[in-house]
């Protein structure tokens, strides 16, 4: 009957399978979550596959897991190697691969699929028939006695319930290695727990301090030995060597006391079951230190990770904790444009990395996996003889690199592949944060590109409507009316005219600034120059209006020399007196006043009108603000001056800041960088 469910289990999900792959094509997805158990059995490649197409048909997270108990480690060599390559299988089907470890198979697939949030399960019928072999439940059984709620699909195979058993009988013993030290470690134990009974003997002990001294031999040999056959081979030895040594009659395996037979039994499953407990609890403690090993390296690589600048430290950082975790070179290629970057070699201790790893041949396989986003190496079939194993770092679907690690024909045991698919998946992690970082960045910039053109847009079209309509009026009445204009007259409309250009031109340069600045173009010609004879060119230039108002220069050093490209900081002055002239009344006195200050040149322009709130004094260098005043003329300004000045400061590598004159009016200061004097004899 069992046979005949899961052969329609099966049909089941070949049907199931076969209905969605016809409409493969279509845009379906599902939060179905398929785990698949992976081991060493010949008919796992066609379970792996049959839940690749379950994953596959129902557009969900494929998962492989693999519990790793206490006898993986005596695995035969075939069965490593047919391990290996379904778990290979798995990963070019998009399976992630995950490791756990723990004695009871079914209970430690339930609690990784609960926690994991998996939805159907798919095991082969030869896992299932093996765990009958020892327990009164199948696997499948008990799987679903700790997961009632979850489907678990039993795939059948070929292999017959008697080739499974022959199977297993033949792995069993073929898993039986004998090691001379462990042997020599067993009888040193034995005959030294045999001296200590022939001196409990002499001193007048009972017997039962003696089988104790036993016990606790065979206890010891579980601890120093690596195979459990030995606490089995110790606990009948014990047996008889007390029998032999203690019993009457002495030096013969005869026992005449009446109660010795039950003492033997008893004496024989006390050794043997506190030496099995010792051996799982050896072999407990072994697992806790991988699983404690493989989340420090996580975790350290983590942290490494979260510090991280740039992709090309991450890839660093990653390269050499597999550096540390495979003693390996390993070979990392960006993925740029879907096409292999230039490759990044991280080799041991600083040697030359084999030449043959950055071959044309190599660089095929790891394009191969970059186009297939699968593994592929030195251990596939179709790759056999690559240098290397390739892996694509990816994460949700998008691959930013191919990592190769030479391999040659070696192949990695499941906890190092495990930490390997961990610490990739974190590397991938923190590729996909940084990308994502990066175009966050960009988009931010464009967008603030573009707010930027828009107001200077917004701004220009309004603001310059003004100015150009009293310059064509003003030409227009003096090309048609001039010669009835008298001289004053017309002296007013040059005036009007000559106002409004240079008003023009003020914006211009302005807009120009900010766009080089914008686009990262302003180049400082640095030189030594009088800072009196910058503000004698800005007095110049600035607002015709200057005349309204006493302009005076206060200098404490009669030559004052700073580092600066003279023509900013000439439209510095000219920005920061062209407000102070437009926001103070006439007959307001402004001064300009220059000092020496450690390494550092101070400009202060002050004036003594009616100041700067503190609420304005935080936004006044912001760009697009101009406060709530208006000019005369109704005149708005762009608000570009202030923020110009302070970005051509800071370039300077001085500061700039705005402060209250006393005892009235408003002070802005700068600083720049002192220059020396040369003297030359």
């Amino acid at each position: 009957m069992r046979e005949i469910a899961m052969r329609r289990c099966a049909d089941k999900v070949n049907k199931l399978t076969g209905i969605f792959n016809i409409n493969n094509q279509a845009d379906y997805h599902t939060d179905e979550h398929i785990l698949v158990c992976l081991s060493s059995s010949p008919s796992n490649a066609k379970v792996i596959r049959t839940a690749a197409r379950m994953a596959n048909a129902f557009q969900g997270t494929f998962t492989a897991l693999f519990v790793e108990t206490s006898d993986f480690s005596n695995m035969s060599k075939k069965n490593q190697k047919r391990f290996h390559e379904n778990v290979h299988l798995a990963e070019q089907l998009g399976a992630t691969i995950e490791t756990v470890h723990g004695e009871d198979i079914p209970f430690q697939i339930a609690e990784f699929a609960r926690l994991s949030g998996v939805s159907q399960i798919v095991i082969g019928r030869s896992i299932a028939i093996k765990k009958r072999l020892f327990s009164s439940k199948t696997l499948a059984e008990k799987l679903i006695s700790y997961a009632p709620n979850m489907d678990v699909h039993i795939i059948p195979d070929i292999i017959s319930s008697d080739s499974v058993y022959r199977a297993i009988k033949i792995n069993s013993k073929l898993n039986i290695k004998f090691s001379s030290a462990d042997i020599l470690k067993s009888i040193l134990t034995l005959l030294t727990v045999s001296l200590i009974g022939f001196l409990f003997q002499s001193l007048g002990f009972v017997e039962a301090n003696i089988i104790i001294i036993y016990v606790f031999g065979v206890l010891l040999i579980s601890v120093v030995t690596r195979n459990r056959i030995y606490s089995l081979i110790s606990s009948v030895l014990s047996v008889l060597l007390f029998n032999f040594l203690f019993t009457d009659p002495k030096f013969t395996l005869q026992a005449t006391g009446q109660g010795y037979p039950v003492t033997f039994v008893i004496m024989f499953f006390a050794a043997f079951l506190t030496s099995s407990l010792a051996v799982q609890l050896k072999r407990n403690t072994i697992q806790s230190a991988k699983a404690a090993y493989r989340i420090k390296a996580l975790f350290d690589t983590n942290q490494l990770l979260q510090k991280a600048s740039d992709k090309d430290e991450i890839v660093s950082i990653a390269a050499h904790q597999l550096n540390k975790l495979l003693s390996k070179d390993i070979v990392f290629y960006f993925v740029e444009n879907n096409m292999l970057g230039t490759p990044k070699v991280f080799a041991l201790q600083k040697k030359t990395v084999n030449s043959e790893l950055l071959s044309k041949s190599e660089k095929a396989v790891a394009t191969w996996v970059l186009k297939n986003n699968k593994y592929a190496g030195s251990t596939t079939k179709t790759f056999s003889n690559a240098k290397g194993r390739y892996l694509a770092v990816r994460a949700n679907d998008r691959v930013y690199g191919v990592v190769g690690i030479v391999m040659e024909e070696e192949t990695l045991d499941a906890f190092e592949n495990s930490i390997l698919l961990s610490i990739l998946g974190e590397c991938a992690l923190s590729l996909e944060s940084e990308n994502n970082a990066r175009e966050k960045e960009a988009a931010t910039i464009l967008a603030q590109n573009e707010q930027l053109r828009a107001n200077i847009l917004r701004t220009i079209s309004h603001d310059l409507r003004t100015p150009l309509t009293s310059i064509s009026v003003n030409a227009s009445n003096l090309i048609s009316n001039s010669e009835s204009f008298d001289y004053d007259t017309k002296k007013q409309l040059y005036k009007d005219i000559y106002d409004d250009s240079m008003w023009l031109i003020n914006l211009v340069e302005n807009l120009l600034t900010v766009t080089r600045i914008e686009e990262g173009r302003m180049n400082l010609r640095m030189s030594e120059d009088l800072v009196d004879d910058a503000i004698a060119e800005a007095l110049l230039h600035v607002n015709r209006k200057s005349v309204e108002h006493y302009i005076t220069v206060e200098s404490k050093q009669e030559y004052l020399l700073a580092k600066m490209d003279a023509k900013l900081i000439v439209q510095v002055i000219i920005n920061i007196l062209d407000n102070a002239i437009k926001y103070t009344p006439k007959g307001s006195h402004i001064v300009i006043r220059t000092k020496k200050q450690g390494d550092k040149v101070v400009i202060s322009i002050a004036d003594d009108g009616d100041g700067i709130s503190d609420e304005a004094k935080a936004k006044v260098f912001d760009r697009f603000y101009n406060g709530a005043n208006k000019f005369a003329n109704s005149r708005r300004s762009l608000g570009l001056g202030l923020s110009l000045c302070k970005s051509i400061v800071n370039a300077h590598g001085g500061e700039i800041f705005v402060s209250d004159n006393k005892p009235r009016g408003t002070v802005f200061t700068f600083t720049l960088p002192r220059g020396e004097v040369q003297i030359h004899e």
